[in-house]
């Protein structure tokens, strides 16, 4: 199947969470409600199996124009967005999720270029998987950016939820961000890495460091993730690009907040 890689055991996984035997990706009885968009259906389809069999509500469709209904009527807690759609691409898709909504995005994609990569990512996506790929390792991904996303409906329970500092204020248990009373919009990942450089303040967090605690994964020399998402968040934090005040560049090490 195009676009696919063929998981060890499918036939096993899904016979295990059809007995009942499949773990929710929330604890809290809610269904996590994802969005799918692939202009092959067959890629769509799966994708969409993989995660109703681990708890999701999922709407799916294989057009741009389809989608942005869904993302413009729906409460959604994560999109999976094909870069090549008819209508309106996976980018546009993108900017119009992040003109209001701040759940995570994933971005699909043909096309191994770095440059496509870091389009994605500086319009707001979340995490990236080009095809082929393996659709567990998709529900991999989903599961993770979703635990992150949800999460902060929690309520606070420990004093050090809460950061404040030169005009800026995180709270950690609302994935609440304001700049001198300010709210700032961050995604989940943005709100990640603020957090990890804030409660680091004075030391420095290095690339590595801060792929593998925000990410989850092992970091790779050629990973450019962290200077794209560093790049936005600077952004809306209103940093001037050559002499930011707040995330500090330490050349050759990576970043910290004084």
């Amino acid at each position: 199947m195009c676009g696919i890689i063929a998981p060890a055991d499918p036939l096993g996984r899904l016979q295990c969470i059809e007995e009942g035997e499949g773990t929710a990706l929330t604890g809290e009885g809610k269904a996590p409600r994802v969005l799918v968009v692939d202009d092959e259906r067959e890629i769509a389809d799966l994708v969409t199996l993989y995660l109703k069999n681990e708890g999701c509500r999922v709407y799916t469709c294989c057009d741009g124009a389809e989608a942005l209904r869904w993302i413009q009527t729906e409460e959604l807690d994560l999109a999976i967005l094909d870069v090549m759609l008819p209508g309106v691409n996976g980018f546009e898709l993108c900017r119009r999720i992040r003109e209001s909504h701040t759940y995570p995005v994933i971005m699909l994609t043909a096309r191994v270029e770095d440059m496509d990569k870091i389009n994605g990512l500086t319009i707001g996506a979340d995490d990236y998987i080009t095809k082929p790929f393996n659709p567990l390792e998709l529900v991999a991904r989903a599961k993770a950016q979703l635990r992150r996303y949800l999460r902060y409906g929690a309520p606070p329970d420990r004093e050090e939820d809460f950061l404040e500092f030169s005009g800026l204020t995180i709270n950690r248990a609302t994935h609440g961000c304001t700049l001198y009373g300010k709210a700032v919009n961050l995604t989940p990942i943005e709100f990640d890495i603020l957090w990890c450089l804030a409660e680091n303040r004075g030391r420095v967090v290095s690339q590595e460091a801060l792929f593998e605690r925000v990410w989850g994964e092992k970091y790779l020399d050629s990973n450019n993730t962290v200077m794209v998402h560093i790049r936005r968040l600077r952004e809306k934090l209103k940093e001037p690009p050559r002499n930011p005040k707040i995330i500090k560049t330490v050349w050759g090490v990576g970043y910290k907040i004084e």
